[in-house]
């Protein structure tokens, strides 16, 4: 594994390739700088324009390439050595040897040596300039590539640290809906269970209907996000196995809005209303009820979803969530934050309407 962008920015490692010592950005700083030399010593100038350009832009490409050579060698310094002030140091004290070199390839053959002439006046003056230049010049480049540098490692360690939390939301959603799971399952056996104790002749067609939900069921609870399609076949298999339990006392109708069947949703969202509906609702009640299931979509993207039931109502069960609802608005609030919504109130004359919106999350 890669190491992390906060490693890189402590370390501020010297860059390896030489095609990024020598990148377009450096070549035109240098190239810019020497062209205002030239048009500064032009004035004045007897000699050969050539020699003068030949001179300055030569002396500018050693600077580079001293700058750059210390940039990547030696690859170890002793920790009392900053690699930026030994950048600087060359390049300062390659100057004067740069431009020594110059004036004495330049002189011609059988002449004194420029430092015998009046040419040692010249050969002072750009040697003055050159070090008050390029030494500034070569800490401003440092600066500047530093700073790009951190910002880019900031950058790349403001998407890593994006991708641990969105990691951690992925995870956290897990484990709810894995805490979901059994309760549901659980809720579901115990019906059966108490059907089968009291000698119900529909115990063997309840089992079989059991069977075949799960099998259709439980492979899908472990996606992070189902489709509401998928939520809705869920619900109806499931309300049509509890109305095989209780015949008499459960009603229930399905109200599909056009287009929510692709929606994206968290996984039992819909499934987890519905149950509570029965479980806290219609089972407790001797008269039983209905159980209206409502999705739609709604304008900007938003989806409402609301189970609406006639049964006891909240005041008869305490007028709290349930151990599912509590876990769903959890869910619901890790995955959305403040954009989903989950509301209960109470329905004219018994029963309870729970209603969450919520936008469609991202694949």
């Amino acid at each position: 594994m890669s190491s992390s962008p906060l490693a890189q920015l402590q370390a501020l490692a010297p860059p390896s390739s030489w095609r990024a010592l020598f990148g377009w950005r450096r070549v035109r700083t240098v190239a810019i700088i020497c062209a205002l030399f030239v048009l500064l010593f032009s004035f004045g100038w007897n000699a050969s324009m050539w020699r003068l350009v030949a001179r300055v832009y030569g002396v500018g490409l050693a600077l580079l390439l001293v700058f750059g050579l210390f940039e990547l060698w030696p690859r170890r310094l002793p920790q009392w050595l900053a690699r930026w002030a030994l950048q600087v140091a060359a390049v300062g004290l390659t100057v004067p040897l740069a431009f020594f070199v110059a004036f004495w390839l330049s002189t011609a053959s059988g002449a004194p040596p420029f430092w015998k002439t009046s040419r040692l006046e010249s050969y002072m003056t750009f040697t003055f300039l050159g070090m008050l230049v390029a030494p500034w010049t070569a800490l401003a480049a440092l600066l500047r590539h530093r700073e790009a540098k951190v910002e880019k490692l900031s950058i790349d360690f403001e998407l890593e640290r994006s991708e641990l939390a969105r990691q951690a939301l992925d995870a956290r959603m897990r484990l709810l809906t894995a805490q979901a799971q059994p309760h549901f399952l659980f809720n579901t056996l115990a019906n059966v269970q108490a059907l089968v104790e009291a000698g119900s002749p529909r115990a063997p067609q309840l089992l079989q209907s059991l069977t075949d939900y799960l099998r259709a069921a439980v492979p899908r609870l472990d996606g992070s996000a189902n489709t509401l399609g998928q939520e809705l076949e869920l619900v109806r298999a499931y309300l049509e196995l509890m109305q095989m339990r209780m015949p008499d006392r459960l009603a229930f109708a399905l109200h599909i809005g056009a287009g929510v069947h692709l929606l994206r949703c968290p996984p039992m969202t819909l499934l987890t209303l519905v149950e509570n509906a029965v479980q806290h609702g219609i089972d407790p009640s001797e008269e039983g009820g209905r159980i209206d299931v409502h999705a739609e979509r709604l304008d900007g993207g938003r989806c409402r979803l609301r189970v609406v039931d006639t049964g006891l109502g909240l005041q008869a069960t305490g007028g709290g969530l349930g151990t599912g609802l509590a876990a769903l608005r959890e869910r619901l609030l890790w995955a959305y934050g403040g954009s989903a919504s989950l509301e209960l109130r109470e329905v004219a004359p018994h029963g309870v309407e729970v209603t969450i919106e919520f936008s469609e999350p991202k694949p």
